[in-house]
């Protein structure tokens, strides 16, 4: 799914008041650091990760990586943190509901 720059400013604004829950340090992208952004994303939609120091990536190679590894959308890179979000295939259970693109309605 490619997000529209509404979408992306409409989730860039639901970041902003989330703790960051992803660290990244001198291990990179483990299979245990993997499955624990898969879980988040699963129960919030939405997470924020943060790149140590330490850490063998940097930011935006971090995010590409992870949201390829979970199946998401990276939304956004500032400095040493990104967000990452992934609708859940469960209508029931979205806790986002993205605007709607005027384009795609239109047609």
């Amino acid at each position: 799914m490619e997000l529209t720059s509404k979408q992306r400013a409409q989730l860039r604004g639901i970041a902003n008041g989330i703790d960051t829950i992803i660290h990244i340090g001198k291990d990179g992208l483990s299979d245990n650091l993997i499955r624990q952004a898969n879980d988040a994303l699963e129960a919030r939609e939405i997470i924020k990760g943060k790149v140590l120091e330490n850490a063998p990536l940097t930011a935006r190679e971090a995010c590409g990586q992870l949201a390829v590894l979970t199946r998401s959308e990276g939304v956004q890179v500032i400095g040493t943190k990104f967000v990452l979000y992934r609708r859940h295939y469960d209508k029931s259970k979205r806790k986002i509901e993205l605007v709607k693109d005027r384009r795609q309605t239109a047609k």
